[in-house]
């Protein structure tokens, strides 16, 4: 099983460029609202036409700009799951499953749907219509009436952000155990880090619509390697930087650092805020700061703080470890191995 996409689309404010291949696994495309993440899925789905490029999907050419091939969505084999499932209004959940049955008699559609309907947990409501059932059934009868279609591929246009944190939930899990029986590649978009991180093997970041290499997701969360993959991560405290030997500059922080791992091309630096620590200031890698505002959360409480430089930070630490007050002044610190070089953009 294997995907192959190298395709360019020029849209109103920017020109889409993505290149990625994955091979029977599960990847994310992530990247800021209208980066191009869901036109991408349009262009595989055969819904948009790229303007150049090729798609190849386990060895059938779905689209090719030189050969003039584009074969149409319904013959693709391509399962599409929309953020709001769209499903027919008119139709019960169990007539919804069946519309996606291509092939067989009533007979047999109804005995295919009934098991879908089975594996999906949706017997209960099976003749009740969309407008009847909660958001997590909607999205479950959407996802039974692509997989009767035994697809090949797997679109997932952000599937759970329609729904509330408990069936968010009961679905992600149900997601996960359907995609571990399902054998193909399936392509995530997503705004949710957790949710890559628990579903995913590798991951594609988009910035202004051009992608960036492929890695796996670990990767993206341990070593980001340019910015844009660092906030997406959920790297908080990022400054423009200058390698100077085993040296980094970082004057909007008004201090120099030093990073376990360094390489000359980098131009910017990450820390991570649940990495920065109070320190007495002899500590390597110590910044002096002000506390600007401190914001508690449920399990740990933000502390924003200003540098000598006029700098931000932002330290997240323990409610129960929070003794700070605004406008008291600390030194922060953070462990060399800890001190990400980034760049702003991928050379």
């Amino acid at each position: 099983m294997s995907l192959n996409v190298h395709i360019v689309k020029r849209l109103s404010h920017f020109t889409l460029r993505v290149d990625f291949d994955t091979e029977g696994e599960v990847m994310a495309l992530l990247g800021a609202s209208g980066c191009g993440k869901s036109m991408t899925l349009k262009c595989i789905a055969g819904v948009e036409r790229p303007d150049s490029g090729r798609i190849v999907l386990n060895g059938r050419v779905l689209f090719d700009s030189e050969q003039g091939i584009n074969v149409k969505p319904q013959e693709r084999r391509v399962g599409y799951l929309f953020q709001n499932g769209a499903l027919f209004p008119h139709m019960s959940v169990e007539e919804n499953i069946m519309a996606g049955i291509r092939c067989g008699t009533s007979g047999e559609k109804r005995k295919i749907a009934a098991e879908m309907l089975v594996q999906l947990q949706l017997t209960e409501v099976a003749k009740c219509r969309p407008d009847g059932i909660s958001g997590g059934e909607r999205q479950r009868t959407a996802l039974g009436r692509i997989l009767v279609n035994e697809p090949e591929l797997l679109l997932l246009d952000e599937p759970f952000s329609a729904l509330d944190s408990h069936l968010k939930w009961q679905m992600e899990l149900l997601v996960v155990d359907m995609l571990e029986g399902f054998g193909g590649d399936t392509v995530l978009v997503s705004h949710d880090r957790g949710e890559v991180r628990r579903i995913c093997r590798s991951v594609c970041v988009l910035n202004e619509g051009v992608s960036q290499p492929a890695v796996a997701v670990e990767q993206l969360f341990a070593a980001p390697r340019t910015v844009t993959s660092a906030l997406i991560s959920g790297c908080k405290n990022i400054t423009d930087a200058c390698v100077e030997g085993e040296s980094i500059l970082c004057p909007g922080w008004g201090v120099h650092l030093r990073a376990a791992h360094v390489f000359e091309e980098a131009d910017a630096v990450g820390i991570r805020a649940h990495h920065l620590y109070v320190a007495d200031g002899r500590e390597e890698n110590a910044i002096p700061c002000t506390v600007e505002r401190i914001i508690e959360d449920v399990f740990s409480t933000v502390v924003m703080l200003r540098t000598a430089a006029g700098g931000t930070l932002r330290m997240e630490v323990e409610n129960a470890a929070c003794r700070f007050a605004v406008g008291e002044s600390l030194t922060v610190a953070v462990q060399p191995r800890h001190v990400r070089l980034l760049q702003k953009e991928v050379r």
